[in-house]
């Protein structure tokens, strides 16, 4: 298990989503995928195509104006 970075931060609806799909494609099951976004969208809609696509989020935090989410790719990835 390898965990990995994604800097979303900056970007609006439907980026955050689409740049987390094109990492997770890229990575192996179990694998670990943060997600640093400051879109609040990013919250909601993150965890809605992980659900949709076999992905776990482990966790949601925010820091200040960011929003990090980590992301463990499931087996449909």
């Amino acid at each position: 298990m390898t965990t990995h970075r994604l800097d979303a931060r900056r970007l609006l609806c439907p980026m955050p989503v689409i740049r987390t799909q094109n990492k997770v494609a890229e990575l192996a099951p179990g694998d670990r995928l943060e997600v640093l976004c400051t879109d609040p969208g990013a919250k909601a809609d993150i965890p809605a195509w992980c659900r949709i696509n076999g992905h776990r989020v482990i966790e949601i935090r925010e820091r200040g104006n960011e929003i990090v989410l980590l992301i463990e790719v499931g087996d449909g990835a």
